[in-house]
C-alpha cells in the first residue's frame, strides 16, 4: 500500500516557495536540511519519501503550472547568466533561447518530469 502525500500549491508561489513546502513533506534528520535546486530535489527524491512508494497529489497543479511557467523560468534563467560562475551561462542561455522559441521546458515541466521520473512516486494532479 502507497502512502498519499499532498503537495498544496495555495502554500507556495514560486520556485523557492515550492522547496520550501516539498522539502516540508520529506523526513529529514533533524540537522540537515536539503539545497534548494533542481539536482538536489532528484537526489533527495530518492530517500525523501522513503523508499517505499508514494502517492504525491499535487493539489491546485494549475497554479503552479503558471506560477513556475514561463515568466519564471525565464527569470531563472535570466538570474543564472547575468550571476556567471559558477553557472554555466552558454547552458542557461541556450535553454532560454529555447524556452522563447517555444521549444523549452518551464520549472513546472521539469520539476513533473523529476517527479515522474522516480518508480517509486505516483504524480497525482487535482
Amino acid at each position: 500500500m502507497s502512502a498519499t502525500v499532498i503537495l498544496d500549491a495555495n502554500q507556495f508561489n514560486d520556485l523557492e516557495g515550492f522547496y520550501t513546502t516539498i522539502y516540508g513533506l520529506m523526513d529529514w534528520h533533524e540537522d540537515w536540511r536539503p539545497a534548494h535546486n533542481l539536482d538536489a530535489l532528484n537526489d533527495v527524491l530518492y530517500s525523501g519519501f522513503g523508499t517505499e512508494p508514494v502517492i504525491l497529489v499535487w493539489q491546485e497543479a494549475g497554479k503552479s503550472k503558471t506560477e513556475l511557467g514561463l515568466e519564471a523560468t525565464r527569470l531563472f534563467y535570466q538570474n543564472k547568466i547575468d550571476q556567471g560562475k559558477p553557472y554555466n551561462v552558454t547552458w542557461a542561455q541556450e535553454q532560454l533561447d529555447a524556452l522563447n522559441a517555444g521549444e523549452g521546458q518551464t520549472l513546472f515541466d521539469i520539476i513533473v518530469e523529476i517527479f515522474q521520473s522516480h518508480k517509486a512516486i505516483t504524480l497525482v494532479f487535482q
